[in-house]
């Protein structure tokens, strides 16, 4: 297993090497986790650990004020992770995380 590539913030990447070029690697995933959580789950604390499983899956443990939520499990069928799969997928980390706050 692969060192977690550390970003700034509350997002850590393990696998990257796994990732396809055009996906932008581990700074990409954590910086569009971190905006879509800013546009979509403002003020709310997290973090998020994103595993590449391989280069068309990624999956997510999040926990936000001590617990955990369910994992996130994000794959693209027709092609390899991209920045717009990317997008979907930390959009997805976005909701989770609204709807965890709304609990």
């Amino acid at each position: 297993m692969s060192a977690p590539e550390q970003a700034q913030g509350p997002c850590r990447v393990t696998g990257a090497e796994n990732l396809p070029a055009q996906a932008g690697g581990a700074g990409a995933i954590c910086a569009a986790v971190e905006r879509a959580v800013a546009a979509q789950a403002p003020n709310v604390r997290y973090s998020v650990e994103v595993r590449v499983l391989s280069r068309t899956a990624l999956a997510a443990n999040v926990e936000t004020a001590g617990r955990k939520l369910p994992e996130l499990r994000f794959s693209v069928s027709d092609r390899e992770l991209n920045p717009q799969a990317i997008g979907h997928f930390a959009d997805s980390v976005a909701d989770a995380l609204a709807a965890a706050r709304e609990r």
